[in-house]
């Protein structure tokens, strides 16, 4: 056998798959960093439900927080619709949703009311939310007009985002999870989707700071105390001024 041959051979020889990690079946993330433990003890059934508009781009995170607010709420309580634009064919009984009375968007435009300022809180509503970045957000709201029908709502609180292993644009901003279950605490009327729903955030948290991550202070934060690496521009001056008194998901 010549030296072709030999190399030939090598070539051929199937490489070793890699080592998978053992995957956990319900949030499909490797079991050493599977946050189920922390979910509620009891899926939770409020009264209204959340459509989440989300990019598709959020998928693709790895810490994201939109599976953990599916399953800690109740089968259909959290549907989850994906897109640029909505709806679309694809977006199965969306339209009908966007078009329903009890339908709110949770988007910080001139004309929203304080979600606690609705007039009929004990309703069942439809809660939507866009999930994405700010531009994202804007893009998603921009290319589907009949979001711009829907009733807009948003959520004044003073509550600091505990999602500390990423930077937020501004002080005020909360993750889709937060922002889902502090818009509930409100619609209900009652604190435990507060303060159970982000409950695996915390614990998603405190695993990667045990294993190097580090606190993020918001981009606002860093501006403000002139710790920011970069010289600010002029779209996220802007963001900083729209979102001073309002909450984007991220």
């Amino acid at each position: 056998m010549d030296e072709l041959e030999v190399w030939d051979d090598l070539s051929n020889i199937p490489a070793d798959p890699p080592t998978m990690r053992e995957l956990c079946q319900n949030c499909e993330r490797p079991m050493v960093v599977c946050w189920c433990s922390a979910l509620p003890p009891q899926r939770l059934n409020p009264r209204s439900r959340i459509i989440l508009l989300q990019h598709p781009a959020e998928e693709k995170r790895c810490l994201r927080t939109a599976p953990m607010l599916k399953l800690g709420l109740s089968e259909n309580k959290c549907l989850i619709y994906k897109g640029k634009k909505f709806p679309q064919p694809k977006h199965e009984y969306l339209e009908d949703i966007l078009n329903e009375p009890n339908t709110v968007l949770l988007y910080p435009s001139k004309t929203s009311i304080d979600i606690s300022c609705l007039e009929n809180k004990c309703d069942n509503y439809n809660l939507i939310l866009i999930d994405g970045t700010w531009p994202q957000a804007k893009a998603i709201y921009a290319s589907s007009p009949i979001l711009h029908n829907i009733k807009q709502v948003k959520l004044l609180t003073n509550t600091i985002s505990s999602y500390i292993i990423r930077t937020q644009p501004t002080e005020g901003c909360l993750s889709t999870l937060e922002t889902a279950a502090e818009a509930l605490s409100q619609l209900e009327g009652d604190p435990k989707y507060r303060e159970q729903l982000v409950q695996p955030l915390h614990t998603l948290c405190q695993y990667q700071l045990d294993n190097g991550a580090v606190t993020h202070q918001s981009k606002e934060f860093l501006i403000k105390t002139k710790t920011y690496p970069k010289l600010i521009g002029k779209r996220l001056s802007r963001l900083l001024r729209s979102t001073e008194n309002s909450l984007v998901t991220t």
